[in-house]
């Protein structure tokens, strides 16, 4: 038996079901539970898995506006902006970019006045030099992950 990518396999099939049993794992990989088993805890082990969250829709729990802020922000101050933005409860994403702006945030939102409220409390930061801020009108793909590449 071979475990060329098995690694990349095991993931996949995380991918796929993320409560999969060890066994079920073991029969659809052809390995065994202890080789899943050692290969998953060192997979966890190396940071590659880094725990196993619900994907949660959170259209459906109200949070149905999602606001794109894209900063520029002191040189400098770059890493405090991105740590409160990252502290922040309504932020899903928080990115350091390249280009015009240097921060990209993603928020979700139960209403617009909402939004409004919380986007105007980030910028009082003295540092945010600039923003602008888009309304998601339609989430075509909204977290997706993709399969490893296993050849």
């Amino acid at each position: 038996m071979t475990y060329e990518n098995l690694d990349r396999k095991l993931v996949n099939a995380l991918l796929g079901d993320g409560r999969a049993s060890l066994r079920s794992l073991g029969e659809d990989l052809d390995v065994s539970v202890t080789t899943v088993s050692n290969h998953l805890s060192d997979l966890e082990e190396d940071g590659i898995i880094q725990g196993y969250t619900p994907k949660v829709d959170y259209d459906k729990l109200g949070y149905d506006v999602t606001a794109i802020l894209q900063l520029k922000v002191e040189g400098s101050s770059l890493p405090e902006v991105t740590e409160s933005l990252r502290e922040h409860d309504k932020m899903v994403s928080v990115y350091e970019v390249t280009g015009d702006y240097d921060i990209i945030a993603i928020g979700k939102f139960t209403d617009t006045d909402g939004m409004n409220e919380h986007i105007k409390e980030l910028l009082v930061d003295p540092e945010i030099k600039e923003s602008n801020t888009s309304v998601v009108l339609n989430a075509a793909s909204e977290h997706e992950q993709f399969e490893l590449d296993t050849e």
